[in-house]
């Protein structure tokens, strides 16, 4: 009943016409960067940091809870009707969504798509709200050595799993550890890494790190691709809505769908794209209709994007209770709660809960209201396409110019920007991930800040990382997460060769 209290307050708050017209504007914005490929919410969050540093914390977490969610459902659009998802969690969708557009069924596939969104982005809204309290409890029990233990544990799993190569993603979050460890050293007062520029004293600006990587790196990226050609777009012929047949055929996929995504997003590992695929191999093995997958199969459409706006949920949930960000996105929202001074944890639904239950409850607001932009104006979203690429990319190099200079009126910053986004840039070109650089900057400082404090309550005695518990299972996982992938694989070719003779 506590927790329905606090979501009743939430709702006092979300429902604010101030908070309201936040949330109308992030789910315009999230359907329309889901729609543009290249453009996500990661990118659209970082671009509207430095805007959004004097709005009150409640009104920009709502619209970034908006874009992410909008930017779930605008993918599908493009998935559907021109064979280009918007997200890495729509490329499923395109395999079925597309075949139904060119049988003349694309309205039906953008319907059970929109819907099937909304029946498991707020079933997965509320599994937030019910599971938020118990990790918060858990949280508590978390002291410096446990901390630092979820925090080796955040920079293994997202390093594994985001990114081509374990190479990679390790050189990626050294580069962000490296990054954070510039300024004073909190411990002595002495300034490391600073190369002698005042500027660098208190740090690097993690707005400049997130918007020069994700915005610069990736417009300078597509600049010097070239690919500037506007995609064919489908018409949507044939029935304006479901047949009694579609709709019977996506009611369990939607259930089933928003029953896997949720816990995969709430795992370090998780993401969207994993329960997407599972999704729509689960139901091509259940369906009646097995022949029709990969040639217009809704349910191929439905359980997917059930699944992805699920999964989308369940990131909020390590992101709000334990400070864990899972995907790219949820780094970028805890930039943001560290411009804002906030740390996602137990003392965030202590000290700010109209904040956190006010975010909870603008997710339902913000599912109803992208229902009612996605479902009739599906083909005005997409004509967002014929906006000129080089425009475009050119928007976004003055935006992000115009943002990191007004984070401090600083020049240096400007400077720092775009030697930043030719790093990013470098990284897009030799598929190195991005978000374990911002990562290891947030969590970095963090990390090395309980890893004192733990040695220093123990007398400089190591072993207290493994003696409790909860310690010793984190750092488990980790090394789980770092060195099972390798052995797997080696295994496996030992499998693969088997004993010679007999």
């Amino acid at each position: 009943m506590e927790t329905f209290a606090a979501l009743a307050q939430g709702f006092a708050v979300a429902l604010t016409p101030t908070n309201l017209l936040w949330a109308l504007v992030g789910t315009v914005l999230g359907t329309a960067v889901g729609v543009l490929p290249g453009i996500g919410p990661a990118m659209t969050v970082a671009l509207l940091l430095p805007l959004t540093s004097t709005l009150d914390p409640t009104g920009a977490f709502i619209m970034f809870a908006g874009i992410y969610y909008g930017g779930m459902y605008g993918g599908s659009t493009t998935a559907i009707l021109i064979n280009t998802p918007g997200e890495s969690a729509n490329i499923i969708t395109a395999l079925d969504g597309h075949a139904m557009a060119r049988r003349g069924r694309g309205a039906a596939a953008l319907a059970t798509a929109a819907i099937g969104s909304f029946v498991a982005g707020t079933l997965g809204t509320l599994a937030l709200t019910l599971v938020a309290k118990p990790m918060v409890e858990l949280a508590r029990a978390f002291g410096p050595a446990e901390y630092f233990a979820l925090m080796v544990l955040a920079f293994t799993t997202v390093t594994a799993v985001l990114g081509s190569s374990l190479l990679k993603g390790l050189l990626a979050l050294f580069l962000g550890l490296a990054l954070g460890m510039v300024g004073i050293d909190l411990q002595t007062g002495q300034a490391r890494f600073t190369l002698g520029q005042p500027e660098l004293l208190d740090g690097i600006d993690v707005v400049v790190v997130a918007v020069g990587l994700f915005a610069v790196g990736e417009a300078l990226f597509m600049m010097a691709r070239g690919r500037f050609i506007v995609e064919e777009l489908l018409p949507m012929k044939g029935r304006a809505w479901m047949t009694g047949e579609e709709w019977r055929r996506s009611w369990k996929p939607w259930l089933r769908g928003a029953a896997l995504g949720f816990p995969f997003g709430t795992l370090p590992a998780g993401g969207a794209e994993i329960p997407t695929f599972l999704s729509y191999s689960l139901e091509r093995r259940l369906s009646k209709h097995s022949d029709e997958f990969g040639k217009g199969a809704i349910e191929g459409v439905a359980g997917p994007e059930a699944a992805n706006n699920s999964a989308a949920a369940g990131v909020l949930v390590p992101l709000l209770s334990l400070g864990l960000p899972t995907s790219a996105t949820a780094a970028i929202l805890l930039a943001a709660f560290q411009q804002y001074g906030l740390q996602p944890g137990p003392l965030l639904f202590q000290n700010s809960p109209d904040l956190v239950w006010g975010l909870i409850a603008s997710l339902y607001v913000g599912n109803v209201m992208l229902l009612v932009l996605n479902l009739p104006l599906a083909g005005v979203w997409v004509q967002l396409l014929r906006i000129p690429r080089p425009l475009l990319y050119a928007g976004i190099l003055v935006f992000a110019t115009v943002g990191a200079y007004t984070v401090n009126n600083s020049v240096f910053d400007v400077g720092l920007l775009y030697a930043l986004g030719l790093m990013g840039f470098a990284m897009r070109m030799f598929d190195i991930p991005m978000a374990p650089v911002v990562i290891g900057l947030i969590l970095g400082p963090l990390a090395e800040q309980q890893f004192r404090r733990a040695l220093s309550i123990s007398q400089g005695d190591w072993t207290v990382f493994f003696s409790q518990p909860l310690s010793a299972a984190l750092l488990a996982l980790a090394a789980l997460a770092l060195l099972g992938p390798p052995l797997w694989r080696i295994l496996g070719r030992g499998r693969r060769n088997g004993p010679v003779g007999g």
